[in-house]
């Protein structure tokens, strides 16, 4: 394990904020949409997140790295942040049944990132002035060059991104004698909504993200689950479509995230870029069946209409945020299908809402 050297690194955002720090990672030049984190731990899981793909976090944690990384915490084949944005880097870490430290983790997935920045106050500025994107680079301390690099990158609305991280070939989870099976498409699956299934006796297929509704009913499916996913819902006509097929077989439906807002892109909702997304580990939403409330984990910077959700004869709301009452949960109405904002998978995170999983299950059944 090597020690960290302080080399310098910039942050360029696209306001012209700039911000002056020190070089973590890989030595280079990344860009992204820039985000936040608002959770106190699991930074292996959420940098392995592809719903963060293409977005640079920044963790409002102060400390990073302490525990370093283990094989079996991660959500994907490897990290899908574009940088990391952080207050203190820790390249020595105290939990002995680590692999590596955080810093040899970003080097063997080529991740540059920044730290020795006040995260509070650039908090602040994005929470402020709203999701805007933003360069990092330990090898350019040009400013102008950076800027004129950063005026290329797109940005994230309008970006269709799923099918750069979904699964290139179906692939399977769980024994092939399960009680249930559940045909799963993949616009950026985290791991755990398998696991999470696989634990309620489900043999899960992962399809990538364009498949057909035919290849998939090939399979014989009990269910279908839409998963989380990056990029903006309103350009994925090719999914919108293919949940419009789904909703005609009455095979039950269960969406997480990103497969929220296409359940809702097929019912005829519009979705939106929020002003800088809800991010973290504790954020409240409200059960209207029950009145109860659940702290949840959340990754989302799109989300759908309200006024849509409200006027459609098709769907009727489940849950709410207690934040800003925006929509986290839709029920198509005279279907077996339903879908969440939020993650009931969290790993790690709250199990608050990890009944909907049973409640997709009692679908099947029933």
């Amino acid at each position: 394990m090597k020690i960290l050297s302080k080399l310098p690194a910039l942050l360029v955002l696209a306001d012209g904020t700039v911000y002056k720090g020190t070089a973590i990672g890989k030595i280079g030049t990344t860009a992204g949409e820039l985000c936040f984190n608002t959770g106190l731990t699991g930074y292996q899981e959420v940098f392995t997140d592809p719903s963060y793909y293409k977005q640079i976090l920044i963790s409002t944690n102060v400390h990073v790295g302490n525990y370093g990384t283990q094989n079996q915490e991660v959500e994907s084949d490897g990290i899908k942040i574009a940088g990391l944005v952080c207050k203190s880097f820790s390249d020595v870490f105290s939990r002995h049944s680590a692999n590596l430290s955080l810093q040899d983790y970003f080097i063997e997935n080529n991740l540059t990132g920044i730290a020795d920045i006040d995260t509070r106050e650039l908090v602040r500025h994005i929470r402020d002035k709203g999701a805007m994107n933003a360069i990092i680079s330990s090898e350019i301390l040009d400013v102008a060059e950076l800027q004129k690099q950063l005026s290329l990158v797109p940005s994230m609305e309008g970006l269709e991104l799923s099918s750069q991280v979904s699964t290139l070939e179906a692939f399977t989870r769980g024994d092939e004698n399960s009680k249930y099976k559940v045909a799963l498409l993949d616009f950026g699956v985290k791991n755990n909504i398998s696991r999470c299934l696989v634990a309620r006796d489900c043999f899960v297929k992962i399809f990538p993200a364009r498949t057909t509704l035919k290849e998939m009913l090939a399979f014989k499916p009990d269910g279908f689950m839409l998963s989380n996913g990056p990029g903006d819902p309103a350009t994925m006509d090719y999914a919108i479509a293919t949940v419009k097929e789904i909703l005609t077989t009455e095979i039950p439906v269960f969406g997480i995230c990103l497969g929220h807002q296409l359940l809702a892109q097929a019912c005829g909702i519009h979705t939106y870029k929020m002003h800088c997304g809800h991010r973290g580990l504790n954020h409240p939403i409200l059960n209207l069946a029950t009145g109860l409330s659940e702290i949840t984990s959340q990754n989302h910077g799109f989300s759908v209409v309200a006024n849509d959700v409200i006027n459609s004869s098709l769907v009727s709301i489940t849950h709410v945020n207690l934040n800003d009452e925006t929509i986290e949960g839709i029920s198509v109405n005279n279907k077996k299908a339903f879908s969440v904002q939020y993650h009931p998978e969290a790993f790690p995170g709250p199990h608050d809402s990890r009944y909907l999983f049973d409640d997709f299950i009692a679908m099947m059944r029933s």
